[in-house]
């Protein structure tokens, strides 16, 4: 499950579709409606707001404003349609490693979005704000990273 810190925006069609699926399904999750995927750690970030339906909601919601901007019939029915429930932290140097994960998607998947965003910098989803800090606690990373680059501190503007 990879619920995107980066706003939908920067998505290829197929991880734009990809997180609105994989996005319903921490919301089944959430709701109590499901016995799989309970403890996966990207949830946390849901389980921590005052209301984690309202959360996940408004996550998917943007997802879906981002998909109707393209074109696509995604089913609005399936969440109840808000705003964001108050913005959640993203940490600066989690941003940083999802950028750079999707720019290696995007480059074997879509080469011409991926050219596009050469030059972009990479903004969070609407319901999250830049903090300082290295890669978030509940990130699975590969074993080749070290623990000093889960801390690492990545600036939220360059200098």
């Amino acid at each position: 499950m990879r619920l995107w810190s980066l706003h939908p925006k920067h998505l290829d069609a197929k991880g734009l579709v990809a997180l609105w699926r994989e996005g319903l399904l921490a919301r089944t999750v959430l709701a109590g409606r499901t016995k799989g995927y309970r403890h996966h750690p990207q949830l946390e970030r849901f389980r921590s707001r005052p209301d984690p339906m309202a959360a996940i909601d408004g996550f998917l919601s943007r997802v879906y404003d981002e998909a109707v901007t393209r074109g696509y019939a995604f089913d609005a029915d399936k969440i109840e349609y808000r705003r964001c429930a108050g913005c959640a932290s993203v940490k600066a140097g989690q941003l940083a490693h999802e950028w750079e994960h999707l720019r290696r998607k995007l480059y074997a998947r879509d080469r011409a979005r991926w050219a596009r965003g050469r030059d972009e910098d990479a903004q969070p989803h609407p319901c999250f704000r830049i903090v300082r800090g290295g890669i978030e606690d509940w990130e699975r990373i590969a074993s080749k990273f070290s623990t000093a680059t889960r801390t690492r501190s990545v600036p939220t503007s360059p200098s």
